[in-house]
């Protein structure tokens, strides 16, 4: 334990050389970087200092700084808190018979020397004693410190010791927001949470869903990490790499070769950083160079000053999109630093060296003093932007900020202490910078360009941003383009508006650069992600039938309702067309041309046999039956009509029932004629009974008979499942057919089932009589229209069930249309023929004479 406190005791009494290389000595032997006395005094410890890149940090000695060069874009942080405390001094209506100083130190390169000039500040001498000051009476009340969360988390660790306000100047961090850990320290800089969500909107608008990703290896940027990745989760986008950059020091990054090959590798035309990235672009050596120009990044700082010329920093960044808080313009502060000189500023010796540096005036090392030989009208703004712009930075910003905070928050102190002693003179000048606390904890200013000024991280709102592309036109003259505007607290829709045709991209992309893993789907198609693949990485099937995607990089394909289709792309929903079987159609008006033809014929028949109904041919087929069957055949060829034109529920019921029941009636005809045939020739002598029911008709009895029994199955079916009217979405594509269902299918088979049996019965007993001798005998054309029809029908059943739509309507009216054309044309057209065409045979002579010539023929056999 003493040996510790020995160490500690020795590191912190250490001497310290900070400038030793880049800066004159008298810079060197100065115990602050710029003092101005005030009533007040307010610190800040500044990055002023950089390091070449070239050089090896661990060579360094441990308290000393080698190498150390002057940032001078971070010098306005310094000519800000300047401008600033002009300006508060010369208000009379903040902190009245009150002035403010300063007093500002250069911030250490590395963080172990950071806590050295800390204790320097806070003892007043040129070393570190703990616990010791020489001031006689300390002025100061508050200190700024930037630019790292580590940097203000050490510093706050000491002065919490004291009480001392610490104002950070560092970027928003969630780490430094627990007040019991850091109960000194507060954070100036707007919240940041929005950032990520301008991020992810920027990525949305321009459909980068393939990017990668740059940050610090701290604790900052491994929560950038986290909440981005989470947001680009919900938003389907993908980080290609995360590359996190090891950090030494305040400001110094060290990039392996493998960092710039891994640029080079992705497919991946984003890369977005987080952070300083300056780094990247000041180590790109010229076999590097192709890396970064291929390259859209997308930034969350800018990109200012150059160290080494000889790269073209400038050539490689230009195209960069940047994402900066809108702030408004101070106004005054551009002339501010056009009049900033050393003979106005005598006391800031850095101005000495600049102007020295830049204007080739005369320098005195020894007192840090410029002499003669100035080039006339000498100022900042004559500077190239590239090494120092004159618009005030987001840095700055805070800094002015800060310093108006604790104006305020000491003006309201100083109130309070006259309220509460009016009459304790004696302490009204002497101020504690603990007493500071609960007036910087609830500040809430307006500053001179009307934005608030809120310490208390929990009422600070998320600001606005502005989209910055960096210009280089002219090569070598760079310009910060404004070229959109990110708005958290605006609707959902109008929160992002980008200027595209403002945007000068990167100089290896022609047009918008697009960042993808995968070809957007277009319109027709749905993303199907691969398995081991992440949601970024997708191929693309087309949709199925019936279902369209009319979007790009659609998840699943709609399906259209049952009374639309998809057009051939299937992009949309088309509106299906009704339907059905029309007299209109073609081949509807030729099957109602053809049933109304053979129905005409049928008639014509019917007529030629009441004609000639006393001939001999006539009179041997049995006249009422004939008469029967040809105006049941009539009907027959009529029943088609019932499937033509647009089906109701009376037409579906008649459809089949009156079909089958006309149907019946014409092969109970057929069944009866065969019968009479039969027995007409099984007749051999009188008196029998054979010979009784011959001519008693009992024959013509089926037909009522089996047209009961067709009855009382026509209303069993109609009783239970009767036949209805069908929507059929399905079987044409574009098409709604509308068509007749029959219900139960075990009716509509069983009584197309019984006709077929009638007219096997028919066949056979028709069959069994073909060869009996007369010269009238009809039984071979009954057998062979009832094969006719029994062939017709069992074809029927299955092209039936294999039919769809309108094919099945047609087929059963080709099926009606056939087998009533077998009937007729089979019995009845050759005795239409006798009777017509051959009359000398329809004689009784004639049929005497063929009945002799058949005898004598037998007998001599």
């Amino acid at each position: 334990m003493l040996f510790s406190w020995l160490f500690i005791s020795w590191f912190l009494q250490m001497p310290t050389l900070i400038f030793i290389i880049a800066f004159p000595s008298c810079l060197n032997d100065t115990k602050h970087y710029l003092y101005q006395d005030g009533t007040v005094i307010i610190g800040a410890f500044l990055p002023i200092s950089i390091i070449p890149t070239m050089m090896n940090w661990k060579t360094l000695h441990f308290d000393k700084e080698n190498g150390l060069r002057i940032n001078v874009q971070e010098y306005q942080l310094v000519l800000a808190m300047l401008f600033v405390i002009n300006e508060i001094n010369s208000n009379s209506n903040i902190l009245p018979n009150t002035s403010l100083g300063l007093e500002i130190y250069t911030l250490p390169y590395y963080e172990r020397n950071i806590l050295r000039n800390i204790f320097y500040w806070l003892t007043g001498l040129s070393t570190s004693i703990p616990n010791y000051s020489y001031r006689q009476q300390s002025k100061s009340v508050a200190v700024l410190t930037g630019i790292s969360w580590q940097t203000s988390e050490n510093i706050e660790r000491l002065l919490n010791l004291y009480k001392f306000p610490q104002l950070s100047l560092v970027p928003f961090d969630h780490i430094l927001n627990d007040r019991s850990q850091f109960p000194s320290l507060y954070k100036v800089a707007p919240k940041g949470e929005s950032l990520l969500c301008g991020i992810v909107s920027l990525m949305l608008y321009f459909n980068w869903t393939w990017v990668g990703l740059v940050t610090r290896d701290d604790h900052s940027g491994n929560q950038f990490i986290s909440h981005l990745t989470k947001e680009f989760n919900k938003n389907n986008i993908c980080l290609t790499f995360v590359w996190a950059i090891s950090v030494i020091g305040e400001t110094m990054y060290h990039l392996s070769n493998s960092f710039y090959f891994k640029i080079g590798k992705t497919s991946a035309k984003v890369v977005i950083i987080y952070g300083d990235i300056k780094f990247i672009f000041f180590e790109t050596e010229n076999i590097y160079r192709k890396f970064i120009l291929e390259k859209v990044w997308v930034t969350t700082s800018k990109l200012l000053g150059s160290k080494y010329p000889e790269y073209n920093m400038l050539s490689l960044s230009h195209g960069i999109l940047t994402f900066s808080p809108h702030h408004g313009e101070i106004l005054g502060f551009t002339k501010f630093i056009k009049e900033a000189t050393p003979i106005k500023y005598p006391e800031d010796s850095f101005l000495h060296f600049l102007w020295s540096s830049n204007f080739n005036c005369s320098f005195s090392p020894t007192d840090c003093k410029i002499l003669e030989n100035c080039m006339p009208n000498a100022s900042l703004e004559l500077l190239p932007k590239k090494k120092f712009d004159m618009v005030m930075s987001e840095e700055s910003y805070n800094v002015y900020n800060a310093v108006y905070a604790i104006a305020h928050s000491l003006h309201e102190m100083i109130l309070n202490k006259f309220q509460i002693q009016p009459q304790a003179n004696k302490d009204r000048n002497t101020y504690y910078p603990w007493q500071l606390h609960p007036f910087l904890k609830n500040i809430q200013v307006l500053n001179s360009v009307g934005d608030h000024v809120v310490l208390d991280w929990k009422k600070k709102t998320d600001p606005e941003y502005d989209i910055i592309n960096l210009w280089n036109f002219p090569t070598g003259l760079s310009l910060f383009a404004n070229v959109g505007k990110f708005s958290p607290r605006s609707s959902q829709g109008q929160r992002m508006s980008v200027y595209e045709q403002m945007i000068q991209w990167p100089i290896k992309f022609t047009e918008t650069p697009q960042s993808v893993c995968s070809e957007s789907c277009t319109p027709g198609f749905r993303k199907v992600i691969p398995k081991g693949k992440v949601i970024c990485c997708f191929d693309c099937i087309p949709c199925q039938e019936n279902e369209i995607s009319n979007e790009t990089d659609m998840q699943q394909c709609m399906k259209c309702p049952e009374t639309h289709y998809t057009n051939a792309e299937r992009t949309q929903c088309l509106r299906k067309t009704i339907t059905f079987l029309s007299y209109k159609d073609p081949l509807g008006m030729g099957l109602t041309i053809i049933s109304l033809g053979f129905s005409a014929l049928t008639g014509l028949i019917i007529g030629v046999f009441v004609n000639y109904r006393d001939t001999p041919v006539v009179k041997a087929n049995n006249r009422s039956l004939s008469y029967i069957l040809l105006i049941t055949l009539t009907h027959c060829f009529l029943c088609p009509l019932l499937f033509i034109g647009l089906p109701n529920t009376t037409t579906c019921i008649l459809q089949e029932n009156l079909l089958r029941l006309v149907f019946t009636v014409a092969l109970s005809c057929v069944l009866a004629k065969s019968i009479i045939v039969v027995m007409a020739f099984q007749i051999t002598a009188p008196g029998r009974k054979t010979r009784w029911l011959l001519i008693s008709r009992a024959p013509n009895l089926i037909i009522p008979i089996c047209t009961l029994i067709q009855i009382l199955f026509t209303s069993i079916w109609l009783c239970t499942s009767p036949p209805f009217v069908e929507v059929d979405a399905h079987s044409e594509r574009g098409y709604i057919i509308i068509l007749c269902n029959t219900g139960s299918t075990l009716a509509f088979h069983g009584t197309l089932a019984y006709l077929g049996v009638m007219a096997i019965t028919s066949y056979f007993m028709a069959f069994l009589s073909r060869n009996l001798p007369d010269i009238f005998n009809e039984a071979k054309f009954l057998a062979f229209s009832m094969l006719v029809f029994c062939c017709v029908w069992i074809t029927f059943l299955p092209v039936y069930h294999s039919s769809t739509g309108k094919a099945v309507v047609v087929i059963e009216i080709f099926s009606i249309l056939a087998s009533s054309a077998s009937i007729l044309s089979l019995i009845f057209v050759p005795k239409c023929y006798v009777i017509l065409f051959r009359s000398e045979k329809n004689t009784i002579h004639a049929i005497f004479n063929k009945r002799l010539h058949r005898s004598k023929t037998l007998f001599k056999l």
